[in-house]
């Protein structure tokens, strides 16, 4: 499965490129993006553990970056 996910104030590409680095490391990812201009995020892995990478994508992008927050539908 692949979503793409709004970012809310997420103020620096220094911090994009950490957030993906870190989210790349979750166990069940098979790819993101986090892009600082168009303030996305992008998210591919498997159905089955989706939404819990999702949950600890969130996380990590708290404790990089407290203010910004992921719009999920």
């Amino acid at each position: 499965m692949k979503k793409t996910y709004e970012l809310e104030d997420l103020d620096c590409a220094n911090c994009a490129a950490k957030m993906e680095r870190k989210i790349s490391k979750i166990k069940g990812v098979d790819g993101v993006e986090v892009n600082f201009l168009t303030q996305k995020m992008t998210i591919e892995a498997d159905d089955a553990v989706f939404e819990s990478v999702v949950d600890e994508a969130v996380k990590l992008i708290a404790k990089v970056e407290p203010d910004c927050k992921v719009v999920r539908q």
